[in-house]
C-alpha cells in the first residue's frame, strides 16, 4: 500500500513543461483531441493504456506517430514492443 501511494506522489508531482504544453495545444487547434488526451497523460507521467480502450490508443500512436507526427514525441522502447 505504501508503494502505491508512494507511486501516486511522484505521479502528482511531476509537472510539464511549456513545449509539452504547446504540443497540446497544437494538437486542440487541430481538432485532434482524443491525441491531446494521449499528450496530457502521457506528458502527466501516466499510462495513457490505463485510460483509454487498447485498440483506440493504437490507432492514435500509429495516426499521429507514422503518419507525420513529430519527432519530439516518438514512443518509448515499451509503446513500440506494446505496438508489435
Amino acid at each position: 500500500m505504501k508503494g502505491q501511494l508512494d507511486d501516486y506522489n511522484r505521479q502528482i508531482n511531476k509537472k510539464i513543461n511549456t513545449d509539452q504544453i504547446e504540443q497540446i495545444i497544437k494538437a486542440i487547434i487541430a481538432g485532434k483531441y482524443s491525441w491531446a488526451c494521449v499528450l496530457l497523460l502521457r506528458f502527466s507521467g501516466l499510462n495513457p493504456i490505463d485510460y483509454i480502450p487498447y485498440r483506440t490508443y493504437i490507432r492514435l500512436l500509429k495516426n499521429n506517430y507514422l503518419l507525420g507526427g513529430s519527432g519530439q514525441n516518438q514512443p518509448s522502447k515499451k509503446e513500440v514492443e506494446i505496438m508489435c
